[in-house]
């Protein structure tokens, strides 16, 4: 099966992450955390400063590692890095995903997740309800 390596920004401001719905593909209006896949030549932080100036046309600083997803879907496995970052210009332009909410501990759920995305949602809320600053 074909391994995507890819890193996922969960952007936090407060008490509050960032989600975005996909605009495209077969997972189209499942929600997940932005990001993408590592170049070779990338660090899984500079892919991810690379990922979401691309599609969201802002910049973050990243922060410490929340942990690795690894899942397989139908047609490929993915590994995914999982990182706490925090947006350092103003605001954001949604280039790629069709939507996007500021999700609280309560709220993280009602949204319809990519299943990966899901593995790491309760460390998120746990992390958020303990109120750290963890960028």
């Amino acid at each position: 099966m074909k391994i995507v390596k890819v890193v996922a920004a969960v952007i936090r401001n407060g008490d509050k992450i960032l989600a975005t719905a996909r605009g495209y593909g077969d997972y189209k209006g499942q929600w997940e955390f932005p990001g993408g896949k590592i170049e070779s030549d990338e660090t899984p932080q500079q892919a991810l400063i690379r990922e979401i100036k691309e599609e969201l046309d802002t910049d973050i600083e990243v922060g410490s590692l929340i942990g690795t997803i690894e899942y397989d879907y139908p047609k490929f496995h993915l590994s995914m890095e999982c990182f706490w970052c925090k947006i350092i210009s103003s605001g954001f332009v949604l280039k790629e995903a069709q939507e996007a909410r500021w999700l609280t501990k309560d709220t993280l759920y009602d949204v319809t997740w990519l299943p990966a995305d899901m593995i790491i949602l309760e460390n998120v809320r746990r992390q958020l309800a303990l109120k750290l600053t963890l960028v």
